[in-house]
């Protein structure tokens, strides 16, 4: 799992797991990160995490944040750069790009024609890069955090799992039939979307409504009929 290393004057303050899609920075105590520090606004930046990548935003702090030395507003963290808050700096640390830590968090798409809709892993195929695609985009638009947005949920009307219902609790749910068709929900301010990822073996795109999707993102509204891999289900607000 990809962390942040708070230190100052070259001494360890503690060290933060990157474990929810958004943690705030800021002097004012009820961040996720506070710094206790004059030179630090009371809502500084914010980190948001989807899968695997990390991106930090600046929240028009008064005196900005720095990625190794160069002020920006929002940027793609990498492995082992260091942010500078004020007096203060936090490194980035994440070894997804080393298997062999086995720690970081997978790429999971979830599979709503078996029963219990389980999650399959992607990481390391052609998918993954599809949908890593999909994250760093969203989040180079600007996202929605949990308060912003109204809860959603997608309800089965067919399949293994007919009747039960999904919360679409993350910024990006990817689910459907690897090597069939997958597909990725996203939620952004402005409300939840449906994305084509991978067609596959599919000769068509998801649907809403019975009409499939091209390949800009698709709002849903309360009540749309989605049709991924063949299972439908029932987007509510």
């Amino acid at each position: 799992m990809a962390k942040l290393v708070l230190g100052f004057n070259g001494r360890t303050l503690h060290v933060y797991p990157l474990d929810r899609e958004t943690l705030t920075i800021g002097r004012k105590a009820d961040n996720d990160i506070h710094i206790d520090n004059l030179a630090v606004s009371g809502n500084h930046a914010k980190i948001l995490t989807i899968l695997n990548d990390s991106f930090i935003e600046d929240l028009d702090s008064t005196n900005g944040t720095y990625i190794n030395g160069e002020k920006i507003n929002r940027h793609a963290l990498q492995n082992g750069e260091i942010i500078a808050i004020g007096k203060h700096e936090l490194k980035y640390v994440n070894d997804a790009a080393d298997a062999s830590t086995g720690n970081f968090e997978k790429t999971m798409v979830i599979r709503p024609d078996a029963a219990g809709m389980p999650e399959q892993d992607e990481t390391g195929t052609n998918l993954e890069k599809h949908i890593g695609k999909i994250a760093s985009d969203l989040a180079s638009a600007g996202t929605a955090d949990s308060e912003d947005t109204d809860a959603a949920s997608l309800k089965f009307l067919s399949g293994a799992n007919r009747g039960k219902d999904l919360n679409l609790t993350r910024i990006l749910t990817t689910l459907g039939k690897p090597g069939v068709q997958v597909a990725a929900i996203t939620r952004r301010p402005t409300g939840y979307y449906l994305i084509a990822v991978d067609a596959a073996s599919s000769p068509s795109n998801p649907m809403v409504n019975g009409v499939e999707i091209g390949q800009q993102a698709q709002p849903l509204k309360h009540g749309d009929e989605v049709d991924v891999a063949g299972i439908k289900m029932r987007f509510s607000l």
